[in-house]
């Protein structure tokens, strides 16, 4: 995993480890159900406990993601949400938190208004780096050059499905952590946490990873303390929404109080 430069990401984990807990990483989408609103829902969740913010850019055609997290983001283009107004989330959220700020984003929108451009103006608000669901290291030369430019944390993800080899090169080109799918298929909230999530994990910290953190399928503090037993952070997206959903920004820092709550480790 590259680390030669400084990753907001990788200390804010390595804080939480000094701690004794499992960092916790929230998600939340841009613009939903306005910007302002999306705004004070990121600071309730950087203000109550969360180490990393994910804020997801709205996207029309979201493969991954779960039916809440897909009308959410429905609701944030419908309100005439545009990529360009997630920098002025970043930088609101970034001022009046100590989080860790990345963007998760479907590779288009970011090529679509040109790599560089925004890149730069994703660090000039404050960012920390980018979650990249469907981009593969192969492809990624011209977000390797940018990232390091503008030293942002590169995150790829790594499922139950990856052969051997595609652990190894995803470890070699991520900065800061690697995010673990913990399920096949499309995010969301469950009853109990996969028991592949455990193996992925060590699969790709055999490969070298300093910090595996895992994603999809969170809604407990249990499963925060599960996933603490194995992993260096746990991601939290649709409870989150949902709680933004029935209760406005409020609740989103309730919840994430609670869901904290099992990140800490006996």
């Amino acid at each position: 995993m590259s680390e030669q430069i400084r990753s907001l990401t990788a200390q804010k984990i390595e804080q939480a480890r000094a701690e004794g807990r499992t960092a916790f990483i929230g998600y939340m989408p841009a613009g939903y159900p306005t910007i302002e609103e999306s705004i004070e829902a990121a600071v309730q969740l950087g203000n109550n406990g969360a180490d990393i913010i994910e804020i997801g850019l709205p996207y029309s055609d979201p493969v991954m993601d779960g039916e809440v997290i897909q009308k959410a983001t429905a609701q944030a283009l419908e309100n005439g949400f545009r990529v360009a107004d997630v920098f002025h989330i970043v930088k609101e959220v970034t001022s009046r938190t100590d989080a860790a700020v990345v963007i998760m984003t479907y590779w288009n929108l970011v090529d679509r208004m040109g790599v560089d451009e925004f890149s730069r103006r994703f660090a000039e608000a404050g960012g920390a780096g980018l979650v990249t669901p469907d981009l593969v290291p192969e492809e990624a030369a011209e977000w390797f050059e940018a990232s390091d430019k503008y030293e942002l944390d590169r995150i790829f993800l790594t499922a139950p499905s990856s052969p051997e080899e595609r652990v190894k090169l995803t470890v070699e080109s991520s900065r800061g952590f690697v995010y673990a799918v913990s399920v096949m298929g499309i995010t969301g909230a469950r009853q109990e946490v996969s028991d592949a999530a455990e193996r992925v994990v060590q699969r790709t910290h055999a490969a070298g990873a300093p910090r595996v953190c895992v994603g999809l399928g969170i809604s407990e503090p249990e499963h925060v303390a599960e996933i603490g037993s194995y992993a260096d952070g746990a991601i939290v997206g649709t409870a989150l929404v949902t709680a933004l959903r029935d209760g406005g920004p409020e609740a989103v820092g309730e919840i994430t109080r609670r869901l904290v709550s099992g990140a800490t480790k006996n």
